[in-house]
């Protein structure tokens, strides 16, 4: 199975903001990553009118969108397909992928915590593989403050991965 890892936090914790910093640092140690972003409430990316939409709308189960370097699939579904099954069907050919949100979701997780939000942590019924703050470090978890990217990678690259950047095994 491909490493899934879910960042979760309360609304506007900086999950994205996570992200946006995460992704280009393991990016440069030479992994593939790929996002998963989780809409509760649905999205769409096609707007009434243009050829894709129309498309759909006449019936096709799928409409591809494509062009020099970016390809979209807006794919009609009885029902909501989980990380896995969408890493297994369109994201053969990346090393790691994180969701954004899934926080029921049975996968190591990155819990994003800001005591300034006044909400408290997630409930949960597993720890976090490790916590990110901007407030001080979170004492039993791994925690990292939130400009330690690197030590985050660092530490995602050993526990998940299985390797370092120096070349030795890690713990998994």
């Amino acid at each position: 199975m491909k490493p899934i890892i879910s960042v979760v936090g309360r609304s506007n914790s900086g999950k994205t903001t996570l992200l946006e910093r995460l992704v280009p640092e393991i990016r440069r140690r030479g992994y593939s990553v790929a996002v998963i972003k989780h809409h509760v409430n649905g999205f769409d990316l096609d707007r009434e009118g243009k050829d894709s939409w129309r498309i759909s709308k006449a019936g096709a189960d799928a409409v591809v969108l494509a062009s020099p370097g970016k390809l979209a699939l807006l794919q009609n579904m009885d029902g909501e397909l989980s990380p896995d099954e969408i890493a297994e069907r369109y994201l053969k050919d990346v090393d790691l992928v994180f969701t954004e949100g899934f926080k029921s979701l049975d996968k190591p997780k990155i819990e994003l915590f800001r005591a300034d939000l006044g909400e408290g942590r997630i409930p949960s019924n597993e720890e976090p593989i490790a916590f990110v703050s901007n407030d001080e470090k979170l004492p039993a978890t791994p925690s990292f403050r939130c400009e330690e990217i690197s030590a985050l990678a660092n530490f995602i690259e050993k526990e998940i991965l299985g390797r370092c950047s120096n070349g030795e095994s890690g713990i998994r």
